[in-house]
């Protein structure tokens, strides 16, 4: 790894400077291996806790800071992953994995008064989506952890095995049964201009409140999940079929007063967020399939919405 320069006579340590530059790799890391933002901050501000708690002699020490900081941030969120699947086992309704929106929607604030620097942000690409994501959640913490780091950040097995304690064999292993998890359910991906259009369409016939146009862009066998974690707008099961998707959707419009529907990226795809009188209550997010959408998670959960909106000014 290679440190910044810096200008003649600057004073900054270059060691800080190195081990800081790793700060958004470990954000990018720690996101995918986790699905939570709040988890993500904890893991990242814990990493950098451990170090600064080194004594100078054992940081010299240390061949590559970058190395050693993705270790640590890993073995953290694998210890994490075992503990939340404990913690979801009492969570109120279907848990889904914290939307991200598009960087120039991201609210650079949080509700205790610290500023998020935009570099901080998680990129968006493929292994962020909402599927992918989701079925992220279904593996075992050591498989989600090999397969981030093997298959998403390109770590080699024998790199994998010294952060999880296992063999590269079985890392080897574990990213292989990952990875036939990620490829059993997916089907071809449309374009993102066909995406789009779907979802624009679908928020149009859900302003009209029109069931039949709603029905028709929604796969029969569709299955919309709603995530409030017992706080707001929980489901406690999954809503199976279209018209019956349709029809919730056009009683939840109906419930709430002046619900708008704004198009927005969420999670790198076409999504929608609602709004309440300019406070988002829900992000929806979409997995669409030959023409259809076959999935709809919407996160309600106010918590996983603080990227979203921080609320009017008090």
């Amino acid at each position: 790894m290679t440190t910044p320069s810096e200008p003649e006579g600057d004073q900054l340590d270059p060691g800080l400077s190195a081990i800081m530059s790793e700060r958004r790799h470990l954000i990018n890391l720690a996101y995918r291996l986790l699905g939570s933002l709040d988890d993500t901050e904890d893991v990242v501000q814990e990493t950098y806790t451990r170090w600064y708690a080194l004594s100078r002699r054992q940081q010299d020490a240390i061949a590559s800071p970058g190395a050693w900081l993705t270790t640590v941030a890993s073995r953290i969120c694998l210890n994490l992953l075992s503990s939340a699947r404990a913690r979801r086992e009492t969570y109120v309704g279907e848990w889904i994995p914290e939307p991200l929106p598009e960087p120039t929607e991201w609210i650079t604030g949080r509700a205790d008064g610290i500023t998020v620097d935009p570099a901080d942000r998680v990129t968006l690409d493929e292994s962020v989506n909402m599927a992918f994501l989701v079925v992220l959640e279904s593996m075992t913490p050591a498989e989600r952890v090999a397969f981030i780091l093997h298959d998403v950040f390109r770590y080699s097995f024998a790199e994998v095995a010294d952060i999880v304690g296992r063999t590269p064999a079985a890392c080897r292993q574990l990213a292989s049964s990952a990875r036939r998890r990620i490829r059993a359910p997916q089907t071809p991906a449309p374009v993102a201009a066909g995406q789009a259009r779907i979802v624009k369409d679908f928020k149009q016939a859900w302003e009209v409140k029109d069931i039949n146009a709603l029905i028709g862009l929604l796969d029969p066998d569709a299955t919309a999940i709603a995530d409030g974690g017992g706080i707001v707008g929980a489901l406690l099961h999954p809503i199976e079929g279209a018209e019956q998707i349709a029809r919730s959707l056009v009683n939840l419009e109906g419930r709430l007063h002046k619900l708008t529907i704004l198009e927005r990226t969420v999670n790198g795809q076409p999504g929608l967020v609602a709004q309440q009188d300019g406070i988002t209550v829900s992000v929806y997010a979409f997995d669409i399939a030959g023409g259809r959408i076959r999935r709809i998670w919407a996160v309600r959960n106010p918590d996983k919405l603080r990227p979203w909106t921080m609320g009017p000014p008090q």
